[in-house]
């Protein structure tokens, strides 16, 4: 099953789209505050100082540091966050039917290249996809074009006007994957688009929900 001028590709991003990173950090932030005897009130404190996941991980730990007076490394917290990430148990299925039907399948993400392959890894998605650009080493953030042409390459393969990004984030994901040239589905997690901005190709609300989104565009994905 193949586009106009290579292999179907489909683009993904990780964090709130492959995996649900913000559920992993709630329950990460419960169990610090019950671990330390702190008012429930500082679960909600530590979600707005974590900003979805997009604060460093050094300034969080820094206002942490000075809230609450402990100390911790910005490893140690990598790994704890980690440990609570609780994948989809029906998303392997789905990347592998997408990649039966003739996909290739990418991972493109923003982090520290270290972390991100350990979320695959923790997940097991590692070894559903077929590459990984992490920004880290490939030395740019979405949305620059440098993130999208690296996970392609690393599929083998070449961006088309048939490639698909999938993710959260409407600046990093969407208008970065539209000003390369790709369809795009956006994962609302209950959100409303701003339609002040150019909107994506399609919207889901989980993931699970984009695989059908993507399998309509040369036909429907095997189950």
């Amino acid at each position: 099953m193949r586009t106009i001028g290579g292999v179907a590709l489909a683009i993904f991003d990780l964090d709130n789209t492959l995996i649900d990173r913000a559920a992993a950090f709630r329950r990460w932030a419960a169990a610090y505050v019950a671990e330390r005897g702190l008012p429930p009130a500082e679960t909600a404190w530590l979600e707005r100082a974590d900003g979805d996941g997009y604060t460093p991980r050094a300034r969080l730990l820094a206002a942490i540091r000075e809230r609450h007076g402990v100390h911790k490394t910005v490893e140690a917290l990598r790994a704890e966050l980690v440990a609570n990430i609780e994948p989809d148990p029906r998303l392997p299925g789905l990347l592998d039917d997408l990649r039966s039907a003739g996909w290739r399948v990418a991972v493109a993400t923003n982090g520290a290249t270290a972390q991100q392959h350990a979320k695959l890894r923790h997940t097991g998605l590692a070894a559903h996809v077929d590459a990984v650009a992490v920004s880290e080493e490939v030395g740019a953030d979405k949305p620059d074009l440098r993130m999208f042409t690296t996970a392609a390459e690393r599929c083998g393969e070449r961006l088309t006007g048939e490639t698909w990004m999938v993710g959260d984030c409407p600046v990093r994901d969407i208008a970065g994957a539209r000003s390369a040239g790709l369809r795009t589905i956006w994962l609302s997690r209950g959100r409303a688009w701003d339609p002040a901005q150019p909107p994506p190709d399609a919207v889901a609300g989980d993931i699970t929900a984009a695989f059908p989104l993507i399998g309509a565009a040369l036909g429907p994905v095997p189950r």
